[in-house]
């Protein structure tokens, strides 16, 4: 036997593969090493051995059995825990990787594999010209999805042929050093060019930058759908649990590309993970704006979200009107220096507003001890299992958080009949403005599961006042709060785009939009009317946006995507401790929703702002949460690893503290400690 000291004092030999280009040098060397010897050291002796005259500066090495990068250089071999039987490989950080950007166009660029997953994204983002990209990250796609393209690349006669932006001449890494910051650190205002006045996002895409004139388009700008035949064959989730698979890809935020198995030129899904758009700007966010476009789009046309058909009708005539009124790419980047100013108080006070135009706010210093309240005539709609519904008019009072309701008015001043707290409950708009229909459906926390109230207005005013006031409430702020006229005014806006009138012009014309409108509709839809009903409806639709300028359809399509009652529901198929059945969870930016996984009701709502702690136990991979009032859940994960969750519940949390008074710099670490785990 050789004791541990006698081991460590003799040499040994080391095998090292290196992954380099030269066919006629040997790409296997052995190195004499001491476990005393450190990570620089070994890459040093394996540089002069294998005596190629060449940069090494991005090679790093690789154990291949752990699964892991050795950068720390200074440390040992002995440290790192290496011995004669590790296979290590030299070879580079940086590599290349194809991007599919939510406009379903790709692009090819150099990524770093040895970075963790937040800063390789962040990189990737100082070159695509997106701002806030802690917002975004990279997905695997599903089996189903990969199947389905499979299976249709055989069945097609010509092979597909992929239009790839190739942006391999600009590795990510000079991204940060070489290219010129794109944005103002403030954010207070626009880096202009002096000479031509565009915005410094604009420049950058003609010089440093690697998005040349020819393909600065591709980002900022969207194009014509493909074909209503394409858009059959792309997967498309029909139930709960086919959307869960669609969330179960994300990777690791706080492990590298190569230590999750993403290899030189797979294919990767860039996306918006988390939907809290955080001081949008048409100045600064062309490309942002854009892609969160897309994403919305095509979110809508594939059925990734339910909406009605009323308001599918809405999402085709604001695509029309984009595509309409679009103008060439300088004239746009004008129509983006001239946009304007968005509103910053409003914009730090709601990070979901999308704002369209400056607040023009009257009462700057609103009185906020004097809490407004709506007092009004509405009817009262409770479902019954065995009969049919039962709708009562009652006077109701909305004070604070809760609405309390009265035989009538004039017995508002004793005790009402129920009082309604609507603090952490689902609030579903139940519109339909052709019929007149204006309800609001509240779906309040109680101890067995949710209790299932419908609200019925007389007309669009009262609606939004009420759903207004509806919404805040169950974020647990009051009429007070100064995001109340705002959102009054934003459903106000949506209601009036839905209120069409069938013109003569619009039936005997369907031609005039000069595309095919089935490529803005879901093929749910398509399938239900034919072509020329189609156009005509949209046409319909499309006579109250006709006159917008493009940006604005565009931030008003994402606008009303956030409107949708799914909006930002992420789902994962979980078993609850103490459950026999499976449900399906949904992760939000404010809350966690249990879902039944049969009828896709809404069993329970927990808000993060209740929430006192959460934790994984990464040896039964069970994530546990603890909330106000001595509430407890926990969970295991069925369809994707917990760590996506977990992960999703601290990146939300961590984007709950971003504020305009920061600079751009993020706080990397505690991003880490909220969703890292301790694996």
């Amino acid at each position: 036997m050789i004791s541990s000291s006698e081991y460590g004092s003799h040499s040994w030999e080391l095998l090292v593969t290196v992954d380099h280009q030269h066919a006629e040098v040997q790409k296997e060397f052995l190195l004499q090493v001491t476990g005393d010897l450190h990570i620089g050291g070994v890459m040093l002796k394996l540089v002069e051995q294998i005596k190629i005259p060449q940069d090494w500066s991005d090679y790093a090495l690789w154990w291949e059995q752990k699964k892991c990068w050795l950068l720390k250089t200074h440390w040992t071999l002995d440290k790192c825990g290496v011995q004669a039987d590790a296979k290590l490989i030299f070879t580079t950080q940086h590599k290349m990787l194809r991007l599919r950007l939510p406009n379903m166009r790709t692009v090819r660029l150099k990524v770093s594999f040895s970075s963790v997953v937040f800063k390789a994204v962040s990189d990737i983002c100082k070159i695509l010209n997106i701002r806030r990209s802690e917002e975004l990250s990279l997905l695997k796609q599903s089996e189903d999805v990969l199947k389905k393209k499979k299976k249709k690349d055989k069945n097609s006669k010509e092979p597909a042929t992929e239009d790839i932006l190739n942006l391999c001449d600009s590795p990510v890494s000079s991204a940060s050093s070489g290219s010129p910051s794109l944005y103002s650190k403030t954010m207070t205002t626009p880096l202009y060019d002096p000479t031509s006045g565009t915005p410094a996002s604009t420049i950058t895409w003609f010089s440093d930058s690697p998005l040349t004139e020819q393909n600065c388009s591709i980002l900022a700008f969207s194009y014509p759908n493909c074909s209503p035949e394409t858009l059959a064959e792309m997967y498309q989730p029909r139930t709960l649990a086919d959307k869960a698979k669609l969330n179960s890809g994300w990777l690791d935020s706080s492990r590298s590309l190569m230590e999750q198995g993403i290899l030189e030129e797979d294919q990767l899904l860039l996306r918006f993970k988390y939907y809290t758009f955080f001081d949008l700007n048409p100045k600064y966010d062309a490309v942002r704006i854009n892609l969160i476009y897309e994403q919305a789009r095509w979110a809508i046309l594939l059925e990734e979200i339910d909406c009605t058909e009323e308001e599918m009708l809405i999402f085709a005539a604001l695509q029309a009107q984009y595509h309409v009124s679009k103008l060439s790419l300088s004239s746009e980047a004008q129509d983006f220096t001239h946009e304007s100013e968005v509103d910053e108080v409003e914009a730090a006070l709601s990070n979901l507003e999308v704002t369209l135009e400056g607040g023009n706010t009257n009462n700057i210093l609103e009185d906020i001890t004097d809490i407004p309240k709506l007092a009004d005539n509405l009817r009262l709609v409770r479902p019954r299992k065995l009969s049919l519904k039962a709708i009562k008019p009652y006077w109701f009072v909305f004070k604070d958080t809760s609405v309390s309701y009265f035989k009538n008015k004039e017995s508002s001043q004793g005790e009402p009949i129920e009082k309604l707290n609507l603090k952490g409950c689902e609030v579903v708009p139940d519109v339909n403005v052709a019929a007149k229909k204006f309800g609001i459906k509240l779906l309040i926390p109680v101890a067995d599961g949710m209790n299932e109230v419908y609200l019925r207005c007389e007309n669009e005013t009262q609606y939004a006042q009420w759903m207004a006031a509806c919404v805040l409430a169950s974020k647990g702020r009051t009429m007070a709060d100064s995001s109340y006229r705002p959102e009054v005014h934003k459903i106000l806006s949506f209601l009036k785009m839905k209120n069409w009138t069938m013109s003569s012009q619009a039936v005997s014309d369907p031609e005039s939009l000069d595309m095919k409108t089935e490529c803005f509709i879901s093929p749910r839809y398509t399938k239900k009317y034919k072509s020329k009903q189609l156009a005509a409806r949209i046409l319909e639709a499309h006579q109250n946006v006709s006159q917008m300028p493009s940006v604005e359809a565009k931030l008003r399509f994402i606008q009303a995507w956030q409107s949708l009652p799914e909006f930002g529901l992420s789902y994962y198929i979980v078993r609850f401790k103490g459950s026999k059945k499976d449900d399906v969870l949904g992760v939000s930016y404010n809350r966690l929703i249990r879902i039944d996984m049969a009828t896709g009701d809404p069993i329970t709502t927990w808000r993060f702002s209740n929430m006192k702690q959460w934790n994984v136990n990464w040896e039964i991979r069970q994530v546990a949460i603890e909330f106000d009032q001595n509430v407890s859940i926990a969970f295991t994960c069925l369809s994707a690893d917990c760590k996506i969750i977990h992960e999703y519940i601290g990146g939300y949390i961590f984007l709950s503290t971003r504020s305009k008074d920061q600079n751009e710099t993020l706080d990397e670490d505690l991003f880490h400690k909220l969703t890292g785990g301790q694996e």
